[in-house]
């Protein structure tokens, strides 16, 4: 009997921590999502109504410019990242091997310094018009036309250069999880190069290459540094316009609620546009892909046709700005750039470990709760990191403002001593801004570890009699050390490139490595811009490092030695 209910009072403990994890969980949620909440309230609740004036005036060329440049992002992105993995993985041709990994570079430049590169290599006053005034003898602009780089097709070319890598890498995966069987029956069919892209390479990649497609249109939408370089005014300017200028915070969240209205939609296109798209393997070893030589002018022209979207995506943004940081070593010295490296990764170390932490403690919850309203909210979750984080930032600064207005007057109540804001006054609010807009990461790679252990391990230490903590650390914690030191990192680079949620809510002369680049180089200052944008870039290069050692379609390709046959 003693032992019956000492067993029966360890259940009822066990059941009593899982219900403290599910709340805590649930709470993490509710912190996650309520910037959102935030801005759907102040839309419908503004101080003052500008919605008539918005309708009548701007918001019809903010949404037809965003849905321009998210269309066109998406296409061309779709071309190059499509194309390219195509030829690096149905090809031999020269220089395939280093192409293969050298088309994720630009992943590690921000698309607002690809565009300070463009227009600075293209401009009246860059390279290419100076040399071509010099080889024909042109005075001036009125003796020849040149495309017009500040605009929205620029934009476009910008945008797409620093987002087709997520269309190459979820492209090249899927064709490299397929078997070569089909490709080889298609040949003996008859289908020749282009008959085998579109009858066969295309259907069964077409899920991949949607999702590439929209995850680019949605960080086209989200984007912020290109369009205000390139003067086109989008849907995500108009927040900064709405807000900073017109000191309009309702408008700026009606506003974001369209945004995130066009998000919903880009979301449900891709859900849409692959409904039927259903390709499974075999049960058994699926036959490797064995690519075709090519020889001569088709040789060379698969070379060139990968190396244009790795040129203008990595090559030409970072030799511009190392020319510029070489040309002017002084940039290196000049007062606030320590600080601002000091911001960067004290806000982005901080971030990650908070993200990957709440994220740890949420799914836990959501695993050993067995109710249904914290697995409803595991997914809701991710709705941070397909909204922009001007959107984010309108969400958490009006209600963290408030409280900190109330924190302070009650100190100031209680003591007599002011002690200014506290939550809006240092990093405190980039950090929530960061946290919501990552959270996605750190909850993907944690949930994905979690179910990878096997669950009799768990069964076993909790028959030993550990709690659901000690499981948490004496079981899982080993396990996942590799996915929670990615998540880490990955949350720590795309802090550190972060710009529209730190230019809101950064406080009065606070500045990041970000926001330090995008200020030089509105001011066309790129010999100071250049140190803070290598660094940057630099960072970046981590996540893609990363990146090309876990991604599982370059290390199969790698690993297993595609075979390489003659073709005509």
């Amino acid at each position: 009997m003693p032992g019956r209910r000492r067993g029966r009072r360890e259940s009822s403990l066990r059941q009593g921590s899982g219900r403290a994890w599910s709340v805590m969980a649930a709470l993490i949620a509710a912190l996650v999502l309520m910037p959102v909440a935030a801005v759907a309230w102040m839309a419908l609740n503004p101080t003052e109504n500008i919605w008539p004036h918005l309708l009548s005036s701007v918001l019809p060329r903010y949404l037809s410019n965003t849905v321009i440049l998210a269309v066109g992002t998406g296409l061309l992105s779709a071309c190059m990242g499509a194309g390219s993995a195509w030829l690096v993985s149905m090809y031999d041709f020269p220089g395939r091997r280093w192409l293969q990994w050298l088309l994720l570079a630009p992943l590690a430049v921000p698309a607002y310094i690809g565009a300070y590169a463009l227009a600075d290599f293209l401009d009246y006053s860059g390279p290419v018009q100076t040399a071509l005034r010099g080889w024909f003898g042109w005075a001036n602009a009125g003796d020849y036309w040149f495309p017009r780089i500040r605009s929205i097709e620029a934009a476009i070319l910008v945008l797409s250069a620093a987002l087709y890598p997520y269309v190459y890498l979820l492209t090249r995966a899927a064709l490299h999880e397929q078997s070569g069987s089909a490709y080889e029956v298609a040949r003996a069919l008859g289908a020749g190069p282009w008959g085998l892209f579109r009858r066969v390479g295309l259907p069964l990649a077409r899920p991949a290459i949607v999702a590439g497609s929209a995850i680019a249109m949605m960080e086209s939408v989200a984007d912020y540094g290109v369009v205000s370089y390139f003067g086109v005014q989008t849907l995500n300017t108009g927040i900064f316009t709405t807000w900073l200028e017109r000191r309009n915070a309702g408008g700026a969240a009606q506003i974001a609620c369209v945004i995130l209205l066009v998000v919903l939609v880009l979301a449900l296109w891709e859900r849409f546009a692959r409904r039927n798209a259903r390709f499974h393997q075999s049960a058994r070893q699926p036959r490797p892909i064995t690519r075709q030589l090519l020889k001569g002018l088709p040789a060379g022209a698969a070379t060139i046709a990968c190396m244009l979207p790795f040129a203008l995506g990595f090559l030409l943004p970072v030799g511009v700005i190392l020319n510029y940081a070489l040309a002017y070593p002084e940039g290196w010295i000049t007062p606030g750039l320590g600080l601002a490296v000091w911001h960067t990764v004290s806000l982005g170390g901080i971030a990650a470990f908070l993200t990957v932490g709440m994220a740890l403690v949420m799914v836990y919850g959501v695993r050993l709760s067995g109710r249904s309203l914290p697995r409803l909210l595991l997914p809701a979750t991710m709705i941070g990191y397909a909204a922009p984080g001007a959107v984010l930032a309108v969400g958490i600064l009006i209600p963290l403002a408030a409280l900190d207005h109330r924190l302070a007057d009650g100190w100031l109540a209680l003591t007599g001593s002011d002690p200014g804001l506290i939550l809006t006054g240092s990093g405190t609010a980039i950090v929530l801004a960061y946290m919501v807009r990552f959270f996605a990461i750190g909850q993907g790679a944690i949930d994905g570890a979690f179910t990878r252990v096997a669950p009799s391990l768990p069964m076993a230490a909790r028959s030993l009699g550990r709690s659901n903590a000690g499981v948490l650390r004496d079981v899982f914690m080993p396990l996942m050390r590799g996915s929670v030191g990615s998540a880490l990192l990955l949350i720590f680079v795309d802090s550190c490139k972060e710009l529209p949620a730190t230019l809101l809510l950064r406080p009065f002369s606070y500045e990041t490595l970000a926001t330090r680049v995008h200020e030089k180089a509105s001011l066309e200052d790129l010999g100071n811009a250049a140190p803070a944008a290598l660094l940057v870039m630099s960072v970046g290069l981590l996540a893609v490092i990363l990146l090309a050692h876990t991604n599982p379609g370059l290390r199969k390709a790698a690993s297993r030695g595609i075979g390489v046959s003659q073709a005509g």
